[in-house]
């Protein structure tokens, strides 16, 4: 079963991505940019979904931070973000992510995502 990493710290948005994903990936969670960090380099995820808009230290940086460790140079990035002016997936991009979805999370474009990055489960 692939691992998904789901860094988000609103209660309502990790629920929801729970109540999608749970029965065909494993799940593991971090509230804020920093646990989201160790989390990945303890956990190992074949994929993460990174919010933006976290504490302590924001998406962009935690996305700098786990592509600057060698041992997570495979694991997919994809940015979520409520934010969808112009430039705000280009700067996610330029911080590392692979993609970017936009929130409210369109269900079909996530499981689109998941299948090209992961695979069919």
């Amino acid at each position: 079963m692939k691992k998904i990493l789901i860094v988000e710290d609103t209660a309502l948005n990790v629920d929801l991505l729970v109540q999608l994903l749970e029965d065909e990936y494993a799940l593991v969670f971090a509230a804020d940019g920093a646990e989201g960090v160790n989390q990945a380099a303890a956990e190992r995820p074949d994929l993460i979904l990174m919010d933006m808009s976290l504490p302590v230290i924001d998406g962009y940086e935690a996305a700098r931070r786990v592509r600057s460790n060698p041992a997570l140079a495979g694991v997919i990035i994809i940015g979520l973000s409520a934010h969808a002016m112009s430039g705000d997936e280009a700067k996610a991009l330029a911080a590392g992510c692979d993609d970017y979805l936009t929130k409210p999370l369109n269900e079909d474009h996530l499981f689109e995502k998941l299948a090209h990055y992961l695979g069919a489960c």
